[in-house]
């Protein structure tokens, strides 16, 4: 064989061999890439998102839209053929595995965490828009989570409202662990309680649960390195009672990004007129019970996602303000906010035509 044709089909089976190993050979890392976008205004599935009832609503017509993100499920492997192709194709963003399913979290677990964030997402955007009306919400401290084999087991339970900690009354989910961690492990510490199911027996007759329960727990040390904290294997969180009902219809979706969206939405509804003054407004960060806004993973491909559906503004949280400005869409203005407030402001100089006064995202 002529040792240039030999040194071709050399050369073409290395290459096939390197084909295949692309192909076949898994790689440490997932894809995200740019999810639906949804109108917190308008329908999804056939019925409205933000569904409220026992108070005045006006009619919104704009366009609030709350953003997501694709991700590969974690058990799927990407293969070095699709891992390359995703560096370069500039909607989507490839990321260790890792960063998206740590610890070994799988598939179940994670989609429990999303939908708990999301859930508690919801709730904070209904407080927050609430307050911004000054409409009163009651609120309380629960236990959110109980964790397994752990000294509250059995004794505690997710919903139970947490009234005091060894006497002291509590305001907070942070005084839990304040109280708590008081103590050194091995020593008790009492919770007093309204259980889950009073608190809800209450709720619905609309009436103030009083009986409540004081519980002795001994504390465990903690895993973390170094000194140990005295636990007692709960986390605490917050519930409230609105005076009328406000629910968010949205199915498969997960995750805390969407707060701001969902309570600049259910504002708009509880007041005349329309916030965007018929621009297309779309944005993301999480919010608390306060109104403030908190970052959110995968900026880029949400601000992608946004301008294909036609947004002309997008509400940017603002630690997520330099990433956003490295790589933003043709068309697409970022509007830096830090508070409800800020939103409702941005809108206000949106729906006037003061765009100058916006306060936008930049790269320094």
């Amino acid at each position: 064989m002529p040792r240039r044709t030999a040194t071709m089909l050399a050369s073409t089976l290395m290459l096939i061999a390197l084909l295949c190993a692309g192909v076949f050979i898994p790689v440490p890392y997932s894809e995200m890439s740019p999810g639906p976008t949804v109108n917190t205004l308008g329908d999804h599935d056939g019925e409205p998102v933000l569904q409220i009832s026992g108070h005045k609503t006006y009619a919104a017509t704009g366009h609030l839209n709350m953003t997501t993100v694709r991700v590969t499920s974690a058990d799927y492997r990407m293969n070095l053929v699709e891992a390359v192709y995703g560096w370069l194709a500039h909607d989507n963003k490839v990321v260790p595995h890792d960063t998206l399913y740590p610890d070994g979290k799988t598939e179940e677990q994670s989609t429990q965490e999303n939908a708990e964030e999301f859930s508690q997402s919801q709730e904070s955007a209904k407080v927050a828009a609430l307050r911004e009306l000054k409409v009163p919400v009651k609120s309380w401290v629960i236990v959110s989570t109980v964790v397994k084999d752990s000294p509250a087991e059995g004794k505690l339970h997710a919903g139970d409202v947490i009234k005091a900690v060894d006497g002291t009354a509590v305001k907070e989910p942070t005084d839990v662990a304040g109280l708590v961690t008081k103590h050194q492990p091995g020593q008790d510490v009492v919770f007093t309680i309204v259980p889950a199911k009073e608190q809800a027996a209450a709720e619905k007759a609309n009436k103030t649960a009083t009986k409540t329960q004081d519980i002795t727990l001994t504390t465990t040390a903690s895993d973390d390195a170094g000194e140990k904290r005295a636990i007692v294997g709960i986390s605490a969180g917050t519930d409230h009672t609105f005076p009328f009902t406000i629910d968010i219809k949205l199915a498969d979706v997960g995750g805390p990004s969407a707060g701001l969206m969902f309570s600049l939405g259910i504002y708009d509804k509880l007041t005349p007129g329309n916030l965007t003054g018929g621009k297309f407004v779309a944005g993301t960060g999480t919010i608390d019970d306060e109104g403030k806004v908190g970052p959110i993973g995968g900026i880029e491909m949400k601000l992608v996602g946004a301008r294909s559906k036609g947004a002309q503004y997008f509400l940017t949280p603002a630690d997520n303000c330099k990433a956003a400005a490295k790589d933003t869409p043709d068309g697409l203005t970022l509007v830096k906010v830090k508070t409800i407030d800020d939103a409702l402001g941005a809108l206000k100089d949106i729906r006037s035509g003061k765009t100058s006064a916006l306060p936008k995202c930049t790269t320094s």
